[in-house]
């Protein structure tokens, strides 16, 4: 599969999952409170940080590994047995204390019945990143779009039917259960059934920095919920959850579209040699180009967003967006990395870059969230700009990509947010409801980009003009 048609169907599936999350947020914000997603909040986040052990490196290796052969599968197999099933039971035992900690017994249930998941995941663990390795987008389209229909249409009927927090845990587990199935459906062939210990040190040697680095990554997303969770409320993590989703629609839109491609290609790029420096400046130019008009456009459109996809108990979430879009928009420049630096096998350097970072993340939110969730974005803000500083240094260091590199490969990007911006501002500030805001701002934003990446030349323009021109073929046929 080409380059290009692995990222359309990267980009299918994730749009796809967009469409399925938007339209089941919207109408979960309105079938629950605030308290009962921050209940199931706690619990994913907590399971979420666990789930990085569990993988260990394993999906990571089996997409870099320069030679892959029958028994370092089996020993990835064996690796992820092991670990998802001693996890599983660690979740059990822990669901106690967390629902002591947080003072809230229905924390319990979330965590157990959360723990089947790492039961059923093993016998899916090596398919997926082997699928990814073999550039097989489709199948992984098939396999994560039946996941999140079958867990949005559980959690929506249940929470419906008055099941609360529960119905957002019932979805996870149905997800899973229908992930199990797709998989075996998509399963390549050739790949063991069986594990084995022979070649599982190598994994395991690859897999403890390569964890290292990306629980504390982890920790660090996760912090600003475990902590407004005991320091300020269940309510508030809800809503902080909510600010979090309309920032991560751009992750869904793009980041997760372009990194399960990026990561391959990256990794091919290093094995063959090639030059790296500039891979990750364009990488950066595209990345750049699509993060700031977002980050601008929902910055200035938070108030009606929130509305519009959530409802008025909601309106809380708007000015922690806001603010949370500066420190995205500043590391967009950056999200691409850890990919860059895992597939020229540098995962200590990642780590490292972790362990410095995500410490300063956590203080700055600890110091923040007694004043509320206002300066809690502001202290996400702060984490961001410096994980931004570490990261172009390690940059700099190992491929050369320096600062006014940099520059030069966004500043079109940056005339292109402003473009946009200018726009969407004008919008804003007009007497119209907030759903007739958003529609003509989108209205307003969508054609000032296209004008505005050909008029400064940017190199996506002729891609959207290769795309354009072959879905006009497609529709001449």
């Amino acid at each position: 599969m080409t380059a290009r048609r692995s990222f359309l169907f990267s980009f299918a599936e994730k749009y796809t999952l967009l469409v399925l999350n938007t339209a089941g947020a919207m109408v979960l914000a309105r079938l629950l409170t605030p308290a009962e997603v921050g209940i199931y909040a706690i619990g994913a986040v907590l399971v979420g940080l666990v789930q990085v052990l569990r993988d260990f490196g394993v999906g990571s290796y089996i997409i870099q590994a320069k030679v892959l052969d029958e028994e370092k599968l089996r020993a990835a197999l064996c690796v992820s047995m092991l670990l998802a099933w001693t996890l599983a039971l660690m979740v059990l035992i822990a669901s106690y204390a967390a629902a002591w900690f947080y003072r809230e017994p229905r924390l319990q249930t979330v965590l157990q019945l959360l723990s089947i998941n790492f039961v059923l995941m093993p016998f899916s663990a090596i398919a997926l990143p082997y699928l990814r390795r073999k550039m097989r987008f489709s199948a992984i389209f098939a396999i994560n779009a039946s996941q999140c229909a079958t867990q949005l249409l559980c959690s929506t009927v249940l929470a419906a039917r008055g099941w609360g927090h529960l119905s957002l845990v019932w979805g996870a587990v149905a997800g899973a259960v229908v992930t199990l199935l797709v998989v075996m459906c998509c399963r390549p062939a050739g790949l063991p059934w069986l594990p084995a210990r022979r070649g599982v040190r190598e994994i395991l040697s690859f897999g403890y920095v390569s964890t290292a680095g990306t629980l504390m990554d982890e920790a660090g997303v996760a912090a600003p919920d475990l902590i407004i969770g005991k320091m300020t409320g269940l309510a508030e993590v809800g809503i902080y959850g909510k600010a979090m989703g309309v920032i991560n629609v751009f992750n869904q839109l793009v980041t997760s579209a372009i990194s399960p491609v990026i990561f391959p290609l990256f990794s091919a790029q290093s094995r063959e040699g090639r030059d790296l420096k500039q891979a990750y400046l364009t990488t950066a130019s595209y990345v750049t180009v699509l993060a700031w008009p977002f980050f601008g456009f929902v910055a200035l459109m938070a108030p009606a967003l929130v509305r519009v996809l959530y409802g008025g108990q909601w309106d809380a979430a708007a000015p922690v967006i806001r603010v949370i879009c500066l420190g995205s928009a500043v590391y967009s420049v950056f999200s691409m990395a850890r990919y860059l630096l895992v597939a020229m096998g540098a995962v200590k350097t990642q780590a490292r870059l972790d362990a410095m970072a995500v410490p300063v993340r956590v203080l700055a939110v600890l110091v923040a969230a007694p004043f509320g969730l206002y300066w809690v974005g502001w202290a996400v803000v702060v984490g961001a700009v410096f994980r931004s500083g570490l990261t172009l240094f390690c940059l700099r260091r190992l491929t050369g990509v320096h600062a006014m590199a940099l520059l030069a490969a966004t500043w079109r990007s940056a005339v292109v947010a402003g473009v946009c911006m200018a726009g969407v501002a004008t919008v804003r500030w007009s007497a119209a409801g907030e759903a007739a805001q958003l529609l003509l701002a989108t209205a307003v934003c969508v054609p000032l980009w296209l004008a505005a990446i050909h008029a400064v030349r940017h190199e996506l323009a002729s891609e959207s003009t290769v795309a354009a021109r072959k879905a006009l073929a497609l529709l001449h046929k």
